[in-house]
């Protein structure tokens, strides 16, 4: 049998009756934590800052032919 007959004739797997896990668990995190994250946060962002501004230059030598 097919599952739609299955589940008109009431016959349901085994497998529905089982309890579905949890997809989200909220995960507190004490502030030591939060702020330790923040500031990695914080580091990547100058990171990407300095790579920016370092390509930017790059482009500016480039556009210019090499002749600056």
């Amino acid at each position: 049998m097919k599952d739609k007959e299955l589940f008109e004739n009431n016959c349901f797997p085994i497998s529905w009756c089982e309890d579905e896990p949890k997809i989200y668990e909220r995960q507190n995190k004490d502030l030591t934590t939060l702020l330790a994250e923040l500031e990695e946060i914080k580091n990547r962002i100058d990171d990407i800052t300095a790579r920016e501004w370092h390509l930017a230059k790059l482009m500016k030598f480039h556009k210019a032919g090499f002749t600056e």
